[in-house]
């Protein structure tokens, strides 16, 4: 499977620009990290992946063709979690999830039996949902978009309200899955995506600040993540952003990111979610503008503000 986004710009009928001329290849098999913080325009992607909103410019190609023209077969091939979904609280587990198959034409029972073994749900089978605690319908779920063992897999936001032992076990369930499929994880939980897929997604303010590898936006926030010890009070230096702060014994100690670190801070590793930062925001809340397959090129900073 592969889908092309040429240039998509969607624009809300109250004026509100959520994506701004966005274009991205996918072609299994790859596991796709989408990050940017609310309202970036995350979810807007995915629904138009979904053909749930039609784009006001651009298009979107399903094997070469225009995806409006293939909805009933996107349709065949697509597992789908939204961030928000509802579920039917009257029906049992099993019940629900036989609504399910037919809805997407499967009639073989063992894809059923499959997903509840997948989602730890056999035992919860004959449960009423209204009984599931939070949990238990997260998972219920996941369990709907794998049922038929679909190409395209898009999950919004799939591991809230689990534990991190179940968030454990659900990444590695999404890894093994993506090995002939295209998966798009949309989530906050940057661990997440820095332990399952092989491509990040950073978006901001409609754009695409970054395209490509963990490792390469990892190595984008080299020498920009330092550790200092601060005292109660004490003001944020200029031209940092605090990322995290744990009271010790010899004070606040404080990581921060800059485009210039104060001298006085301990270099450090960037991690992902460092990286993440520092792609989006500088010290006075504007974004820096990644350079890795950007939408934005030449002056990151005055285009995503125009």
């Amino acid at each position: 499977m592969k889908i092309d986004v040429n240039h998509i710009t969607m624009i809300y009928p109250s004026g509100k620009k959520a994506l701004q001329d966005v274009s991205l290849s996918a072609e299994s098999p790859s596991f796709i990290g989408v990050l940017g913080p609310n309202g970036a325009g995350k979810t807007t992607l995915m629904k138009l992946l979904i053909v749930g909103l039609l784009p006001t410019k651009g298009e979107i190609l399903l094997n070469n063709k225009n995806l409006l023209s293939q909805e009933k077969y996107l349709k065949s091939q697509l597992g789908y979690l939204p961030q928000s979904f509802g579920l039917y609280d009257e029906l049992t587990v099993w019940q629900f999830l036989d609504y399910m198959a037919a809805l997407k034409n499967i009639k073989d029972s063992k894809a059923i039996s499959e997903v509840l073994e997948r989602t730890n749900m056999t035992e919860q089978k004959k449960i009423r949902i209204r009984n599931l605690s939070g949990g238990q319908r997260q998972r219920i779920g996941i369990a709907q978009a794998l049922l038929g063992n679909p190409q395209l897999i898009i999950l919004d936001e799939p591991t809230v309200g689990l534990d991190p032992e179940e968030r454990v076990k659900f990444r590695n369930i999404f890894s093994e899955m993506a090995q002939d499929k295209i998966i798009l994880l949309s989530t906050h939980i940057v661990e997440d995506v820095q332990a399952v897929c092989n491509r990040v997604l950073v978006i901001h303010d409609g754009l695409i600040l970054f395209d490509g590898t963990p490792s390469t936006l990892i190595a984008q926030a080299e020498n920009h993540v330092g550790i200092y010890h601060a005292q109660l009070g004490d003001a944020v230096p200029d031209g940092c952003q605090i990322v995290s702060k744990v009271h010790t014994a010899d004070g606040i100690r404080t990581r921060i990111i800059a485009e210039h670190p104060p001298p006085y801070a301990q270099p450090s590793e960037p991690t992902l979610e460092d990286a993440y930062l520092y792609c989006i925001h500088n010290p006075a809340g504007n974004p820096f503008g990644c350079t890795v397959n950007c939408n934005v090129r030449e002056n990151p900073g005055e285009e995503m503000h125009a």
